[in-house]
């Protein structure tokens, strides 16, 4: 169900969305509201659920993570509670940083960032092949990123 948002809230997510450390004093004055009123509405929406979170996006090369792998994995046997228990297990390995459970191919996408192709390796080894209903992983390596725009149109 989507939420009701006004012209201001649409202009304080589009800001946010650009520079989530905003003072509120800052996010404020670009959104043309009262301190007040911004902190109130921002307040509003987190409660709504509109913002998940707030967070810094940070360079997986100046990281040492250089290495982006997009995963196809299919599980050998498909129900809810062995769906669950896999979104389970690749949530707790820190290289995924996305997974997506999908329709028509795969059973789900992931994207991972590893430093190198040894570390990917330990890392299929840890997280894919020691789950014993994983029976089959494609994968695809970034040569270079055209676009990372993680915001969504408001």
């Amino acid at each position: 169900m989507a939420f009701s948002l006004d012209p201001t809230d649409r202009r304080l997510l589009a800001l946010l969305q650009a520079d989530a450390g905003l003072t509120n004093q800052a996010l404020a004055e670009r959104a043309h509201i009262s301190p007040a009123t911004c902190l109130r509405r921002v307040r509003r929406l987190v409660e709504a659920g509109v913002i998940e979170r707030r967070m810094a996006i940070v360079s997986p090369d100046a990281l040492g993570a250089g290495m982006t792998a997009v995963l196809e994995v299919t599980l050998d046997r498909q129900d809810a509670a062995r769906f669950e228990a896999f979104e389970a297990h690749v949530a707790a390995e820190a290289a995924v940083q996305q997974c997506y459970r999908v329709a028509a191919g795969p059973d789900f996408v992931l994207i991972a960032y590893v430093a190198d192709m040894p570390a990917y390796h330990a890392f299929v080894q840890r997280c894919l092949t020691a789950e014993a209903n994983v029976r089959n992983v494609r994968a695809f390596f970034a040569v270079r990123r055209s676009k990372f725009a993680p915001a969504i149109p408001v």
